[in-house]
């Protein structure tokens, strides 16, 4: 939970708005401080991943929602919504479905029929017992209501405020302790996993002079990625997971950002991947994927667009952005560019539905 910029913009407007909230969480946090001081935070210890993890998770979160007398229940995906479902039904509370990806067509089930198929069997059956299903973008959204047969979900996008003050551009350096000799830092924050270009990210900083790329995360590719970065020296690094909180701090230091998702299900080739708009919300201008959800941002004026299977491709951008008035101009298009999709409005919207669902006493 405290892992995901989405969810604690959730619940600080939760504790905002004086609702006492407690967090069923599988495993322990990554970064407790994270969360509000008001909320109750219940780890119940599961491990685990495939079909086994995901239905020792279930019954571990069902049982502890059963037990939680509430009038709101927010199932933060999928996973959880079946228990979170059954727990609405027994406390008479309302239920909120956080779809947050097209979960039926991720890519771990690229290629996985049968998995396909469960997801899409769980949310055909749960979604529509929802009061509300909230979603990170408007393609996602019409795919959703099209697919499930509900009304529109609320578009809630994976964005946060454009961060307020100075940023300290000398943050991400020193952190990583990456010397300031001139070259462009390329930063990528995100899961390290099939389908977020980084293959061809990797292999285009090899080819193009003057460029350091600095991947930030975790995830299956990681031991490949450090095997890269060894051959590559100091050019390509490697840094482990950072809570999102801290991350915000560090990401104004780079100079571009990666946003190179490859469209290999539907769900990623419909997405408005939460770097997007960090990366503009911290003045980085981007290097992203041409489909068309990001295309639509980018071509506000705010970076550069790259094939993300073709290393040529995104060498080419690379060169492009090698140009220091090219991503001034990027940069400072990306307050009007990020404005439409802010926090600031979803704050709203959020706060304007857990007041419908969860009336004061």
């Amino acid at each position: 939970m405290t892992g995901s910029s989405r969810a604690l913009r959730q619940l600080r407007v939760l504790s905002e708005a004086g609702v006492p909230t407690t967090v069923l969480q599988t495993a322990p946090p990554r970064d407790a401080d994270a969360l509000p001081a008001a909320v109750a935070l219940r780890v119940l210890g599961v491990s685990g991943s495939g079909p086994r993890g995901f239905w020792r998770a279930h019954r571990a979160v069902r049982a502890a929602a059963l037990a939680t007398p509430a009038g709101l229940c927010v199932a933060s995906d999928l996973y959880t919504l079946p228990a979170l479902a059954a727990a609405a039904r027994r406390h008479g509370a309302a239920l909120v479905y956080d779809a947050r990806e097209l979960y039926a067509a991720l890519d771990s089930a690229h290629g996985r029929p049968v998995v396909s198929a469960v997801w899409q069997a769980v949310e055909d059956r749960y979604a529509p017992r929802a009061d509300a299903v909230l979603t990170v973008g408007d393609a996602i959204a019409d795919r959703l209501a099209e697919r499930v047969g509900i009304d529109r979900p609320l578009v809630l996008y994976n964005a946060p405020q454009a961060a307020p003050g100075a940023p300290d551009p000398a943050a991400l350096r020193r952190a990583l302790s990456l010397p300031d000799d001139g070259r462009m830092v390329v930063l990528y924050q995100g899961l390290f996993r099939q389908g977020r270009g980084l293959p061809s990210l990797a292999e285009a900083t090899s080819r193009v002079e003057g460029v350091r790329t600095v991947l930030i995360g975790e995830g299956a590719l990681e031991a490949s990625l450090a095997e890269t970065g060894k051959a590559l020296g100091d050019r390509l690094v490697v840094h482990p997971f950072v809570p999102p909180d801290r991350l915000a701090a560090l990401t104004p230091g780079a100079d571009l950002g990666a946003c190179l998702i490859e469209p290999l299900t539907e769900s990623l080739r419909l997405s408005l991947p939460n770097k997007l708009f960090e990366y503009l919300a911290a003045g980085v201008p981007v290097l992203a994927s041409p489909l068309p959800e990001i295309r639509a941002v980018v071509d506000q004026g705010v970076g550069v667009l790259a094939d993300p299977h073709d290393p040529g491709a995104v060498a080419d951008a690379l060169r492009a952005a090698l140009d220091p008035a090219a991503r001034s101009r990027w940069a400072a298009a990306a307050p009007a560019a990020l404005a439409p999709y802010t926090w600031t409005a979803g704050r709203r919207t959020f706060r304007a539905l857990i007041d419908r669902l969860l009336p004061p006493p």
